[in-house]
């Protein structure tokens, strides 16, 4: 007797379809709670560091300010010097260019702040304006070099059009909890005042692009979609969704880490991350600087005096040509190398 099919509704293939999807589901979640951790973990380092960052500008900066107002009042005294020697003394014509290249070079080089000249600095920019070498040649342009363009272009639409998905799916979750924690959903005062805490939070967050924060609020207000387990189209929504907020979140974690690298790489986060060496080896990075700084007025106050001096002609030209006799023994770190760099320089 020949065998018969089952009937086609006994067929026992959904349960094998939603066995997938839980498996599926199990392993979104579980990158979705990873995400979430370093994000939170990357956001505190970065928090954390701008935080040090600041303290230590505020400290340096009362430590040093006397000895910034020192500076800026040398700074002001060799500007006034070399006015007056260039208005009140008469020279050749080769002996000023001389004189001009000497106030030019001290302004180039860091030492006192920079006061272009029209006379000193015409010609240099005629110079930059007239090269016919700066523009451009559109018509030696490539088959190649525009493809390339095209290329570039299509990168940053594509990048664009992510953003603006990426925000969208952002709005959603800031709609979804605004439309359940709006104070005016609510009539009692105690309440209105919780939901007026929370959508500051909403808000700020949403302000922010941080879905992780978004979705930290929903997890806390247990506000959270429902899903039912046995439903093949419950959990293939869900999934979507995890599948869609974990790119965002791996977006969001990429740019903290962006964020973070910026800071430390920037003059004010090298030298936190050069104080934190230093400690490590009983050293106060903090002193050091301070000290620079002194050593830094020392030198621009013999340049200071020797500028008077020439000033009041108690120099000759050749001698001022010459610079300062003591100068030529300073230790040339403090008149070229910038702070941070000659602390790292010492760490090392």
């Amino acid at each position: 007797m020949p065998r018969k099919n089952p009937p086609s509704h006994l067929t026992k293939e959904t349960p094998l379809a939603l066995s997938q999807l839980h498996i599926r589901l199990q392993f979104l979640e579980k990158e979705h709670q990873s995400l979430l951790k370093q994000i939170k973990r990357k956001r505190t380092e970065l928090n954390n560091f701008v935080e040090q960052t600041r303290t230590f500008a505020t400290e340096i900066f009362h430590k040093a300010s006397p000895s910034f107002q020192k500076m800026a009042e040398l700074d002001q005294d060799i500007h006034a010097l070399f006015d007056e020697i260039f208005t009140t003394r008469k020279f050749g014509k080769q002996t000023l260019k001389n004189i001009e290249a000497v106030y030019l070079n001290l302004q180039l080089t860091g030492i006192i702040s920079l006061k272009p000249n029209r006379k000193q600095f015409n010609k240099e920019l005629e110079e930059l304006f007239d090269n016919p070498d700066t523009e451009s040649d559109f018509s030696s342009e490539t088959a190649e070099g525009r493809h390339e363009h095209w290329q570039t272009k299509e990168s940053v639409e594509s990048q664009s059009v992510a953003r603006t998905e990426d925000k969208r799916k952002i709005r959603e979750i800031f709609l979804r909890l605004a439309e359940i924690f709006h104070p005016d959903k609510v009539k009692d005062s105690e309440t209105q005042t919780y939901y007026t805490e929370i959508m500051k939070s909403i808000n700020q967050a949403y302000q922010e692009g941080d879905l992780a924060r978004l979705l930290e609020i929903e997890r806390l207000q247990q506000v959270g979609e429902v899903i039912d387990n046995n439903s093949e189209d419950d959990l293939t929504r869900k999934c979507r969704t995890l599948s869609e907020q974990n790119q965002i979140l791996l977006t969001q974690y990429e740019n903290l880490k962006r964020e973070l690298r910026l800071a430390k790489n920037t003059p004010e986060g090298t030298m936190v991350s050069d104080s934190r060496k230093a400690a490590k080896k009983g050293i106060d990075s903090m002193a050091i600087m301070v000290e620079t700084i002194d050593n830094q007025i020392n030198v621009i106050s013999q340049i200071r005096d020797f500028v008077k001096d020439f000033k009041e002609q108690n120099i000759t030209i050749k001698e001022f040509l010459a610079g300062p006799p003591d100068m030529h023994s300073a230790d040339e770190e403090i008149m070229e190398d910038i702070l941070e760099q000659m602390l790292l320089e010492l760490i090392r």
